[in-house]
């Protein structure tokens, strides 16, 4: 019942693009939260002084 399958080039290219696209999103909310973070803090500040 199993076969040997080569996955060759279009393969690997696949996952290489699989894995960037998911390395790219996963920075991109990083950054997201972080700035969302950031200015929650500000926030707070800006309150006490109020």
């Amino acid at each position: 019942m199993t076969k040997d399958v080569e996955v060759g080039v279009a393969g690997s290219l696949t996952m290489i693009v699989l894995f960037s696209s998911v390395a790219l999103l996963l920075r991109s909310f990083y950054k997201r939260y972080t700035n969302l973070q950031n200015r929650s803090d500000e926030n707070r500040e800006n309150e006490g002084n109020n």
